[in-house]
């Protein structure tokens, strides 16, 4: 029996749009990650292959304060490659404003990731919407349960705080 070939990837940027994602990198690297609030952060993880250090700005669905931790999506977990490093080396460096912290990447089980969705529906709602279509073929069913349905088929990852946080020395340059 054929087991159907997985959907292709769509190749990264290049030129132009490149610079272009990796300009959030670039403004956090200068000092300006509060421009962005609380709505993203930079993750500073180890390349499961290469061994150097990569950096992916994510947008934050949930975040807690005790005890603290965000929670982000991965939209096409499969092929995100912050994800699959997370999954080989959990332990990583998260960047907020100006503050760096230490954290351990938790991977939220289904049930969890659809409550998650539900909630991020209702705190930004155009922002799920725009997470639910990605997903292929999108669900169907309307509301909450459309939602729920989307969510438990994204993976969320809880990112941990493993000790308090730091900032970033004056006189060093940033990761």
């Amino acid at each position: 029996m054929n087991q159907p070939s997985p959907p292709p990837r769509a190749s990264p940027p290049t030129g132009w749009r490149r610079k272009l994602t990796r300009l959030p990198i670039l403004l956090y690297r200068a000092g300006l990650g509060p421009l962005f609030g609380r709505r993203t952060l930079l993750l500073i993880h180890t390349g499961r292959v290469s061994g150097l250090s990569r950096q992916d700005v994510i947008e934050v669905v949930e975040q807690d304060t005790a005890p603290r931790s965000w929670t982000v999506a991965a939209g096409s977990a499969a092929s995100a490659q912050w994800y699959r490093n997370l999954r080989h080396t959990p332990q990583v460096t998260i960047q907020t404003g100006r503050r760096y912290h230490a954290v351990t990447a938790h991977f939220v089980p289904p049930e969890e990731s659809g409550r998650i969705m539900e909630r991020y529906a209702r705190v930004r709602p155009r922002a799920a919407r725009t997470l639910r279509a990605s997903l292929e073929p999108a669900p169907e069913a309307d509301g909450d349960e459309g939602y729920r349905a989307a969510g438990e088929r994204i993976a969320f990852v809880r990112l941990e705080e493993s000790r308090p946080s730091f900032p970033r020395p004056a006189s060093s340059p940033a990761p």
